[in-house]
């Protein structure tokens, strides 16, 4: 794609330049310009990992300029930033048409195991290791707030635990990570175990950690659930 940094996109009949969509020609080839730039930038991602991630290489790909790029995204980290909200929203969105089926615990995690499947670079862009020196803006610690909410809706409505343990009675104080979610410190303590472990079993899965090991992880990822939900047999 070559950036002519033309196209003013006048409308027949109407003096706006909008069309019916209410989106001028440039506006729409803007979008589009954007959406080839981050299609790139996950194929970098599969081949060198968000720390490679290169604007101006990216440019190349497309038959632009340095310069010319620059003006959809200002730089490396606003181009990351869009992939991780990507990444975020696309999780968030599988877990709110799960839950409306009813707050199952389960559904959520084979959810969450499909959604790390379909596209493992893009899972381990937020759940992988962090990019040096890159800070998420305040939207998406609210989208991954939004994914927590939904799991700890899940697990408030398990069957209640009782027990106190010194981690749930610290969690009473030490909860700024669930937002504003009025769940007890046991569906606290529940949550975090549940993605902990969860994320565990993926992370080395997805890094290809359970080669060669002759065990299926679907089944161990499988237990893991089960173990998590109580429907374990004894």
């Amino acid at each position: 794609m070559t950036d002519t940094g033309t196209g003013t996109g006048t409308a027949t009949g109407t003096g706006t330049g909008r069309e019916t969509g209410g989106e001028t020609p440039r506006e729409r080839y803007r979008t589009q310009v954007r959406a080839e730039v981050k299609a790139h930038a996950r194929e970098q991602l599969a081949a060198a990992g968000a720390s490679a991630l290169s604007l101006n290489a990216i440019a190349k790909r497309m038959g632009m300029s340095g310069p010319a790029l620059y003006r959809y995204f200002a730089n490396r980290d606003e181009l990351i930033t869009e992939l991780i909200r990507d990444a975020y929203r696309s999780l968030a969105d599988t877990f709110v048409a799960t839950a409306a089926d009813g707050p199952d615990p389960s559904a959520l995690a084979y959810a969450l195991r499909d959604w790390a499947l379909a596209d493992p670079h893009r899972y381990f862009l937020v759940y992988g290791t962090p990019v040096p020196g890159y800070h998420a803006p305040d939207d998406i610690t609210g989208i991954v707030r939004g994914i927590m909410a939904t799991l700890l809706d899940a697990c408030a409505a398990l069957p209640p635990d009782p027990s106190v343990t010194p981690f749930r009675s610290h969690l009473e104080e030490h909860r700024r990570w669930a937002g504003d979610h009025p769940a007890e410190p046991a569906a606290l303590h529940r949550a975090l175990t549940f993605w902990s472990r969860l994320h565990g079993v993926l992370s080395l899965e997805l890094a290809g950690h359970f080669t060669g090991t002759g065990f299926d992880p679907a089944l161990f990822f499988a237990a893991e659930v089960d173990e998590l939900t109580g429907t374990s047999a004894p």
